[in-house]
């Protein structure tokens, strides 16, 4: 009888899919300027930052039973959730866009019947995907993922131990508090998801626990393969060490399969983002809509260097949870009630403008953490200046009531 929510290995499962990702490996080739120990402790610090932000997130929709932009009404009030909403929507179609674009230049690569066709063959898949949807896909993601799991370890191997070079090694270009930033952003990006799929779970601390856990390891691992790959290869085209390595039709599988089950989170996400905007509109169809318009794009646009659209997100997402954060576990806010809590919304534009100045300035925790600490303490500041108010206000009336 009890066939409601999902379990904590779908859960994990899920965020398996949403770490294997070419646009993970091509993010961690971008580290590769640092030295592989230099970028391995960026990597390790950065997903620290990123997976705990990702956990208090998912948290939170799983307490609620809110999904991820239903979640942000809490700071911001039940219509100021709307901007967040919105810039949510775009990003996640941004991101479809950027993943079917990789994926596809990808097997391209590897198969040469044109990027379009297989920007096609993945924006149908992915579409596969949303209508058998999230709670069906139980069994299929088991077996995608186990075959994931299995190739992804034979490529770390080809990698690791098929060559002997120290390829791009230079200590200019990144410094280690931007190497910091940029594996802070991967987890960062998927804080305005994770509550649409933890508000659905059967244990959510648990399933957010191994959400967090399970992607966290995977992202890792991928950023390490693709610094590994720049390092120990020469080269940042993950599709030609494939090649190389004699991993051709599995190679394209890893490729098609990856995108596929990544790209869904952020199609499903943006559905279920669209129907905060509009009760209206239908998740499923949204997400259809939203892979079609990313397909498009991605056969349209390039979209080789996607570090500032990742800046982009940690400036906007990062003030948003630390926003919620302190709401919900120190201060036990809930504005649900109120259209715009306008002093969160300022505190947010506040953290929103620190961020991009931080990202002139090199620390070595990167931007996200900075960020966050000081967004949290004006959050704690300004409530505790206002119920100093309000009670001075309330001593005040009292002498005349008496």
């Amino acid at each position: 009888m009890e066939n409601k929510g999902t379990s904590t290995l779908n859960n994990g499962l899920i965020w398996f899919g949403a770490g294997v990702s070419i646009a993970e490996i091509l993010t961690g080739t971008y580290l590769a300027p640092l030295g592989f120990e230099k970028g391995l402790a960026a990597i390790l610090l950065g997903h620290l930052i990123g997976c705990t932000m990702l956990f208090f997130a998912g948290l939170i929709g799983g307490m609620k039973r809110l999904s991820a932009m239903e979640t942000v009404k809490l700071s911001f009030g039940g219509k100021g959730c709307l901007l967040f909403a919105v810039l949510n929507v775009l990003q996640l179609v941004g991101w479809t866009a950027i993943m079917i674009y990789d994926g596809a230049l990808a097997a391209n690569s590897i198969y040469g019947t044109g990027a379009w066709i297989w920007c096609l063959v993945i924006g149908g898949l992915i579409i596969v995907w949303i209508l058998i949807g999230l709670k069906n896909l139980g069994k299929l993601n088991t077996v995608a993922m186990a075959l994931l799991f299995i190739l992804t370890l034979i490529l770390g191997k080809v990698i690791f131990s098929g060559y002997g070079g120290s390829g791009l090694v230079s200590e200019e270009g990144m410094s280690f508090g931007a190497a910091v930033e940029l594996s802070v952003a991967m987890p960062l990006s998927w804080l305005p998801l994770i509550s649409d799929y933890t508000r659905e779970a059967k244990k959510p601390f648990q399933a957010t626990l191994a959400s967090t856990l399970v992607y966290g390891v995977v992202s890792c691992f991928m950023y390490i393969i693709g610094m590994g790959a720049a390092l120990f290869t020469g080269t940042y085209d993950i599709a030609v060490i494939m090649v190389k390595a004699g991993l051709g039709a599995a190679g394209l599988f890893i490729i098609v399969l990856s995108t596929v089950t990544t790209t869904f989170l952020d199609a499903f996400s943006a559905g279920v983002s669209s129907t905060v905007i509009s009760r209206a509109v239908k998740e499923k169809w949204a997400a259809i809509v939203v892979t079609v318009i990313g397909t498009i794009a991605a056969i349209v646009y390039p979209m080789d260097n996607i570090t500032n659209f990742l800046y982009l997100i940690g400036s906007v997402f990062a003030p948003m949870i630390a926003i919620q954060i302190a709401d919900t576990f120190i201060l036990k806010n809930d504005f649900r009630t109120v259209r715009f809590h306008v002093p969160n919304l300022v505190i947010w534009a506040c953290g929103f403008v620190l961020y991009r100045i931080l990202m002139h300035v090199d620390t070595p925790v990167g931007n996200t953490l900075p960020d966050m600490a000081v967004t949290i303490g004006i959050c704690l500041v300004y409530h505790a200046v206002s119920s100093a108010a309000g009670s001075k206000k309330v001593n005040k009336a009292e002498p005349e009531s008496v």
